[in-house]
């Protein structure tokens, strides 16, 4: 046996330990450009902020489809619902930054959060700027005000100007809804509460669904829901509407006013909107091809109709058009969030 290990056959299987060694090397230098090459070869993880059924869940589930119908993209959606969805954007900030995982970022997340949360001295999980990568703009919405039918025939609110004559004449009495702290539905009632000088209490919830259910049981009063969650119990006479928050009337409802027009509050505006966003310093390869596909699928006939008929106007830009987009949002809500002094709840 020492002959044969000090002898050429031992210099053979040295030779040939050598080759394996370095052909495991190249492999494993060559797997990223390959993983990339081929990207997406397994499903991506599309992390949503809110519970099934809400406006946010609502906006992804026909862009899942689409992905999956034309670019054969198999993305798999999960709800990660908790504080104002900063639960679902921490484990996506934490994610490795190779394109599989996706977060549903809103308004909140990435425009209200970060000057709600740390003023007072307060800290966000992650930052909604340098932790995150974004890809496309999905969708944008109004919110509208709804009230629960037999609260409004019992105090015979019939306008907007009814509901801000009662809530005056009976501070902290209407209990006002929310899909969590630091939505747009909560920054719509506070911004709504600073602007006609009246006190609601709030009451959040963990996402839409839960909270519009108590809203039609008669659990709570009032709500400035996402227009795509409540606009089939409005159809069905389970929600009164008052009115939208958008600038503009919603051609989904479009008999419906404005807030601003209908209690004469110029500068009274509150939309919403949803875009995806990857953890940061993504391969501008891997991010080029997301953001294609999101915009195409958001661009489709069949997520266009399917948009339009919840209420939501379809989007859909590119990366860098998207950033400068949360940056604008996050400065107009630091001055909203100060200016209305609301709070978490």
């Amino acid at each position: 046996m020492a002959m044969i290990q000090s002898g050429p056959f031992n210099m053979i299987g040295r030779a040939i330990e050598l080759f394996v060694v370095l052909v495991t090397l190249f492999a494993a230098s060559a797997q990223p450009s390959l993983a990339q090459s081929d990207y997406p070869n397994k499903p991506i993880r599309f992390v949503i902020p809110f519970p099934a059924g809400g406006s946010t869940d609502n906006i992804a589930r026909p862009l899942q489809n689409e992905l999956l119908n034309t670019a054969k993209w198999n993305v798999l959606i999960d709800n990660k619902a908790g504080a104002g969805g900063n639960i679902a954007a921490e484990i996506v900030a934490k994610a490795p930054p190779d394109g599989y995982t996706w977060l549903m970022a809103s308004v909140g997340t990435h425009g209200i959060n970060l000057p709600l949360y740390t003023q007072g001295g307060g800290k966000l999980p992650f930052d909604p700027i340098k932790d995150f990568t974004p890809i496309s703009l999905v969708a944008e919405l109004p919110n509208v005000l709804v009230l629960n039918p037999e609260f409004a025939a019992k105090n015979n609110i019939n306008t907007v100007n009814d509901l801000i004559a009662y809530a005056r004449a009976n501070p902290g009495k209407v209990n006002m809804a929310s899909s969590g702290n630091g939505t747009s539905i909560h920054m719509a009632g506070e911004l709504f509460k600073s602007m006609t000088k009246t006190y609601m209490v709030h009451l959040p919830y963990k996402g839409s669904p839960p909270a519009v259910i108590d809203l039609m049981a008669g659990n709570v009063d009032i709500m400035f829901d996402n227009l795509p969650s409540s606009i089939s119990f409005i159809r069905a006479g389970r929600l009164k509407a008052l009115a939208v928050t958008s600038s503009k009337r919603s051609a989904a409802l479009p008999d419906l006013p404005t807030v601003a027009e209908a209690a004469n509050l110029p500068g009274y505006e509150v939309t919403s909107w949803f875009g995806a966003v990857g953890p940061a310093n993504m391969p501008a390869d891997i991010l080029s091809k997301d953001s294609a596909a999101i915009m195409a699928a958001v661009n489709s006939p069949s997520v266009k109709e399917k948009y339009l008929a919840m209420g939501a106007q379809p989007v859909g830009n590119t990366p860098a058009q998207f950033s400068a987009f949360i940056k604008h949002e996050i400065a107009k809500w630091t001055r909203v969030v100060k200016e209305s002094g609301a709070k978490v709840d």
